[in-house]
Protein backbone atom coordinates (compact mmCIF):
# COMPACT_ATOMS: atom_id res chain seq x y z
CA UNK A 1 0.00 0.00 0.00
CA UNK A 2 2.70 2.49 0.96
CA UNK A 3 4.97 1.88 -2.00
CA UNK A 4 3.45 -0.14 -4.83
CA UNK A 5 0.00 1.48 -4.61
CA UNK A 6 1.31 5.04 -4.40
CA UNK A 7 3.69 4.46 -7.31
CA UNK A 8 0.90 2.85 -9.37
CA UNK A 9 -1.41 5.83 -8.78
CA UNK A 10 1.36 8.26 -9.70
CA UNK A 11 1.93 6.46 -13.00
CA UNK A 12 -1.71 5.67 -13.85
CA UNK A 13 -1.91 8.05 -16.81
CA UNK A 14 1.05 6.42 -18.52
CA UNK A 15 -0.37 2.96 -17.74
CA UNK A 16 -3.68 3.84 -19.41
CA UNK A 17 -1.91 5.18 -22.47
CA UNK A 18 0.28 2.07 -22.63
CA UNK A 19 -2.65 -0.33 -22.25
CA UNK A 20 -4.99 1.43 -24.69
CA UNK A 21 -2.30 2.64 -27.11
CA UNK A 22 -4.05 6.00 -27.15
CA UNK A 23 -4.71 9.04 -24.99
CA UNK A 24 -5.97 8.69 -21.44
CA UNK A 25 -8.55 11.40 -22.21
CA UNK A 26 -11.43 8.90 -22.09
CA UNK A 27 -10.54 8.00 -18.51
CA UNK A 28 -10.54 11.70 -17.62
CA UNK A 29 -13.87 12.14 -19.40
CA UNK A 30 -15.35 9.19 -17.50
CA UNK A 31 -14.15 10.63 -14.20
CA UNK A 32 -15.65 14.02 -15.08
CA UNK A 33 -18.96 12.35 -15.96
CA UNK A 34 -19.00 10.42 -12.68
CA UNK A 35 -18.27 13.65 -10.84
CA UNK A 36 -21.17 15.45 -12.51
CA UNK A 37 -23.55 12.52 -11.93
CA UNK A 38 -22.77 12.63 -8.21
CA UNK A 39 -23.26 16.40 -8.17
CA UNK A 40 -26.63 16.26 -9.91
CA UNK A 41 -28.02 13.10 -8.33
CA UNK A 42 -26.57 13.63 -4.87
CA UNK A 43 -25.23 11.05 -2.45
CA UNK A 44 -27.21 8.44 -0.58
CA UNK A 45 -27.65 9.09 3.15
CA UNK A 46 -24.57 7.89 5.02
CA UNK A 47 -22.43 7.82 1.86
CA UNK A 48 -19.92 10.28 0.45
CA UNK A 49 -17.80 10.69 -2.67
CA UNK A 50 -14.42 12.26 -3.28
CA UNK A 51 -14.71 15.54 -5.13
CA UNK A 52 -12.28 18.29 -6.01
CA UNK A 53 -13.65 21.39 -4.26
CA UNK A 54 -12.25 24.70 -3.03
CA UNK A 55 -10.71 24.14 0.38
CA UNK A 56 -12.20 25.87 3.38
CA UNK A 57 -9.26 24.78 5.54
CA UNK A 58 -10.77 21.42 6.50
CA UNK A 59 -8.36 18.65 7.45
CA UNK A 60 -5.56 21.22 7.77
CA UNK A 61 -5.40 21.93 4.03
CA UNK A 62 -4.69 25.54 3.03
CA UNK A 63 -7.76 27.57 2.12
CA UNK A 64 -8.60 28.44 -1.48
CA UNK A 65 -6.90 25.57 -3.28
CA UNK A 66 -8.90 22.94 -5.13
CA UNK A 67 -8.44 19.70 -3.21
CA UNK A 68 -10.13 16.33 -3.23
CA UNK A 69 -12.33 15.99 -0.17
CA UNK A 70 -14.92 13.50 1.02
CA UNK A 71 -18.23 15.26 0.38
CA UNK A 72 -21.92 14.63 0.70
CA UNK A 73 -24.20 16.21 -1.88
CA UNK A 74 -27.82 17.23 -1.52
CA UNK A 75 -29.79 19.52 -3.83
CA UNK A 76 -26.68 20.00 -5.98
CA UNK A 77 -24.81 21.45 -3.00
CA UNK A 78 -21.71 19.72 -1.65
CA UNK A 79 -20.56 19.70 1.95
CA UNK A 80 -17.18 18.46 3.17
CA UNK A 81 -17.52 15.49 5.53
CA UNK A 82 -15.89 16.60 8.80
CA UNK A 83 -13.62 14.74 11.17
CA UNK A 84 -12.91 11.49 9.35
CA UNK A 85 -9.94 9.74 10.98
CA UNK A 86 -6.64 10.16 9.14
CA UNK A 87 -3.70 7.88 9.85
CA UNK A 88 -0.09 9.02 9.84
CA UNK A 89 0.62 7.72 6.32
CA UNK A 90 -2.51 9.32 4.86
CA UNK A 91 -1.64 12.59 6.62
CA UNK A 92 1.81 12.52 5.05
CA UNK A 93 0.33 11.95 1.56
CA UNK A 94 -2.32 14.67 2.02
CA UNK A 95 0.30 17.16 3.18
CA UNK A 96 2.60 16.35 0.24
CA UNK A 97 -0.27 16.82 -2.23
CA UNK A 98 -1.33 20.07 -0.60
CA UNK A 99 2.24 21.37 -0.76
CA UNK A 100 2.42 20.61 -4.49
CA UNK A 101 -0.88 22.36 -5.10
CA UNK A 102 0.17 25.42 -3.13
CA UNK A 103 3.40 25.60 -5.14
CA UNK A 104 1.45 25.31 -8.40
CA UNK A 105 -0.91 28.07 -7.24
CA UNK A 106 2.03 30.34 -6.42
CA UNK A 107 3.60 29.65 -9.81
CA UNK A 108 0.33 30.38 -11.63
CA UNK A 109 -0.15 33.64 -9.71
CA UNK A 110 3.41 34.74 -10.51
CA UNK A 111 2.76 34.16 -14.22
CA UNK A 112 -0.49 36.09 -14.12
CA UNK A 113 1.07 38.99 -12.26
CA UNK A 114 4.14 39.15 -14.55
Amino acid sequence: MRSTFVETVQKRGAAVINARKMSSAMSAAKAAGDHMRSWFQGTEPGHFVSMGVVSDGSYGIAKDIVFSYPVTIQNKTWKIVPNLPIGDFARKMLDATAKELEEERSEAISIIEA
